[in-house]
């Protein structure tokens, strides 16, 4: 890894929303994200922000656009500081988001925020980070069930599981 000397390195801010969590309401939309992100780096005097988003991505895989950017330019040491809104928007895989938050970040120099939960790697060891990451998992693995029980019980009963009705369907 060779670290950028001559430009000021990137300060990455990731907004991400899968198709799940629209239906959680404005709370979780990239334009509320976005806004907490640059307000949060403003306050915190970050500059040289760069914006990684994924719109109706899922947390739960990490071949994202907005993501495998963002991670191009932290492994070409362009990246100083990576800050996403809370630990699931970087994404709901246990093991995935703690192998960048716990190596590949702090491999490549990348200072990691989560500003809800109240993690930042230059304050050292946050104990509950893997918790949360475990926890994130379980909720999008707990939401799948969810959604395809409901999809089985309209199905067993004769209704659509779409939310057009099939061609020939008689309402």
């Amino acid at each position: 890894m060779t670290r950028q000397t001559t430009q000021k390195l990137i300060t990455a801010l990731y907004p991400r929303l899968s198709h799940e969590d629209t239906l959680q309401g404005e709370s979780n939309s990239i334009s509320n994200q976005k806004r907490i992100l640059e307000a949060y780096a403003k306050q915190n005097g970050f500059s040289n922000l760069k914006w990684y988003t994924d719109d109706g991505f899922s947390g739960a895989n990490f071949q994202r656009p907005g993501f495998q950017s963002m991670l191009a330019d932290v492994e070409a040491g362009l990246v100083g500081t990576v800050i996403v809104k809370d630990m699931s928007r970087l994404g709901r895989n246990y093991l995935q988001v703690g192998m960048y938050t716990e190596m590949i970040f702090p491999q490549n120099g990348v200072r990691f925020i989560a500003i809800n939960d109240g993690v930042d790697s230059a304050q050292g060891e946050n104990d509950f980070a893997p918790l949360r990451n475990i926890f994130n998992e379980w909720l999008v693995r707990d939401t799948s069930k969810k959604i395809r029980a409901v999809k089985r019980s309209k199905g067993m009963s004769g209704k659509p599981v779409t939310s057009k009705p099939v061609y020939g369907y008689l309402m």
